[in-house]
């Protein structure tokens, strides 16, 4: 009996780390126990962003609500005192564009048909897609506020960062659903919505490959167009029938349009990509076609930004200043790429340039809020602002890219962003300045509810060797041999972050660290409806790794190497000490 429940859960283990398709998370998101209705923080330095910094002045919240701000103000008597001498009281950190909190998005068997369905013909699994008939890569009937599950452990290191608040959306396809504004706590996820839908986002990544529509750039482009004109006639026949349907065929009913048209009539925000000049150009030119600039107001926000400093003068010249979401995950030079490989003048201009595109937007006056994009370790989020502030921006325009104008952006300012009596009591305690990378996060308020910072593990000795950079994992499970790919990134110290991924997903490295050639990291994922922590422990020589997997008592050994040694030792040379490496100029842009 115990070998056949081995042999169980081990397939189990083998689906997990071969899928990686879902992040796993603490059981149930809850502050401290037993902590009183009423907090205040006396005698701190509180920044509320819609106002200038207050000295030696109190914030008092009930609730969930900020109840008070200033100096001398009255505390209640049953207030749970925090004395502020020493620290500082911001807004909570806002991620304008993410999905924390949401299932990795995996993809349908053959791979082109992602999201198909609800379309006029969904073709079946695995079918080609042939036109815009068939809707590839269209779900804009899912929601975040749907599909939001506690098992993702980036909620609590979001949180551990300084984040109270996120814009998730679901990923996969051209229109893959509807974004919604979440707090990060709750004991149940429906406690996390602050407001939902918020936004509709579109992506222009080809659904397929030769033979398959659409498998290039100019048919996802045209497609996505496609979908805007039906939307329109769809509405238009409707309302036409619905006027006089005597003697007239009744409209077809096509789940797309309706979601879509209901978006439009209500105003929602549509999100379109563009992180290059080109892309930002073709962003407004979309804008226009699909008619989201009403004059008094304009119902898109362009994502990526990273090019901002090339257009951000023809953006602020419209009456109506367009927002953009910039990525923080700054363009670099790819892990392990070949050194001898000589990158363009305009790819290494955008390289450099591309952190003082915030400066230039702000300059042009167009709202901007950040979002972390690529980036796996929260501290990494404000690390990457803080290059925004060196190529220029102003330290506070920095904070308020973090808080109040996101906030604006997705029309939720009336109840967060900013520190105001009245507002939602989502706060971050910091012993210094917000970008100074000395400073430590000392607590976090979450709709009034208060957590401690946690420090992840760190390594006992110095590192030996640096793990940075792509390998591929190979292991053997009862189903057979068995291949990942690991994307480390490893600090000075020893700590390590990345993600691990297959070809049905991502996950991200929750902690980890080498200590002198021992290495650790754990991710965390759901087995039988269990989060469940899979650890990842061996040795690091450098150039190979050499370990074990365990989980629920089982273990299983697995062998890494970069893609780049193994290919250098087939051709009979050993490339050793290789240069960190970066991506390139017109990237997408999440």
């Amino acid at each position: 009996m115990r070998s056949v429940l081995a042999r169980q859960c081990l397939r189990a283990l083998a689906f997990a780390v071969t899928l990686l398709a879902l992040l796993g998370a603490a059981p149930q998101i809850g502050a401290q126990g037993g902590e009183p209705q009423y907090f205040a923080i006396r005698g701190a330095k509180i920044v509320p962003v819609s106002g200038p910094p207050l000295e030696n002045a109190t914030v008092v919240m009930a609730h969930g609500v900020i109840k008070a701000i200033g100096k001398d103000i009255a505390i209640p008597p049953d207030a749970w005192i925090i004395e502020g001498k020493g620290l500082v009281v911001y807004p909570g950190l806002f991620d304008s564009f993410t999905d924390v909190g949401l299932p990795v998005a995996t993809p349908a068997p053959g791979g082109a048909n992602e999201g198909a369905g609800g379309g006029r013909r969904a073709p079946p699994t695995g079918e080609i897609s042939r036109g815009p008939e068939d809707r590839p890569g269209t779900t804009p009937w899912r929601s975040a506020a749907d599909e939001l599950t506690l098992s993702d452990k980036r909620i609590e290191s979001w949180r551990n960062g300084g984040f109270t608040t996120v814009v998730s959306a679901p990923k996969g396809g051209m229109f893959p659903g509807q974004a919604a504004v979440l707090d990060l706590a709750g004991e149940r996820a429906s406690e996390m919505v602050v407001k939902t839908p918020v936004a509709f986002p579109v992506s222009f990544e080809p659904r397929g490959g030769f033979g398959n529509f659409p498998g290039s750039l100019m048919g996802a482009l045209a497609y996505a167009h496609q979908v805007w004109i039906d939307t329109d006639w769809s509405a238009r026949a409707q309302a036409a029938y619905e006027k006089n349907p005597r003697g007239v065929a009744r409209p077809r009913y096509d789940r797309t349009e309706a979601v879509l048209g209901q978006a439009v009539e209500e105003h929602m925000l549509v999100l379109i990509p563009a992180n290059n000049s080109v892309q930002f150009r073709r962003a407004i030119e979309l804008m226009d076609l699909w008619q989201l600039d009403h004059g008094d107001h304009v119902d898109a926000v362009i994502y990526g930004g990273q090019m901002g400093y090339e257009v951000a003068g023809e953006i602020g010249a419209r009456k109506q200043k367009i927002p953009v979401l910039v990525n923080l995950k700054w363009p670099e030079r790819e892990k392990d790429a070949d050194p001898d490989e000589k990158p363009s003048l305009r790819t290494l201009r955008f390289r450099d340039k591309a952190p003082s595109s915030p400066a230039a937007l702000a300059k042009a006056g167009i709202p901007f809020a950040f979002y972390s994009g690529g980036i796996t370790a929260p501290k990494d989020i404000l690390k990457a602002a803080k290059k925004s502030i060196e190529a220029g921006l102003a330290p506070e325009a920095a904070l308020r890219a973090l808080t109040l104008t996101p906030a604006e952006i997705y029309r939720v300012a009336d109840r967060m962003g900013s520190i105001e009596t009245g507002k939602i009591a989502n706060l971050v305690v910091t012993d210094g300045d917000l970008f100074d990378e000395k400073t430590k996060i000392k607590m976090v308020f979450v709709d009034g509810k208060r957590f401690e910072s946690r420090e992840p593990e760190k390594p006992k000795d110095p590192p030996k060797g640096d793990m940075t950079g792509k390998w591929k994992l190979a292991y053997t499970t009862p189903d057979g041999p068995e291949e990942s790919t690991l994307d480390l990134d490893m600090a000075s110290d020893g700590t390590l972050t990345g993600t691990t991924t297959s070809k049905h997903g991502t996950a991200s490295i929750i902690s980890g660290y080498l200590s002198v050639d021992k290495f650790s990291f754990t991710i965390n994922i759901p087995i039988e409806g269990n989060p469940t922590d899979v650890v990842f422990t061996g040795t690091f020589d450098g150039s190979t790794l050499k370990g074990n997997i365990d989980v629920m008592g089982f273990s299983i050994e697995f062998k890494g190497i970069k893609p780049s040694s193994q290919a250098a030792a087939t051709s009979g040379s050993v490339i050793e000490g290789r240069a960190r490496s970066d991506s390139s100029v017109a990237g997408g842009a999440q």
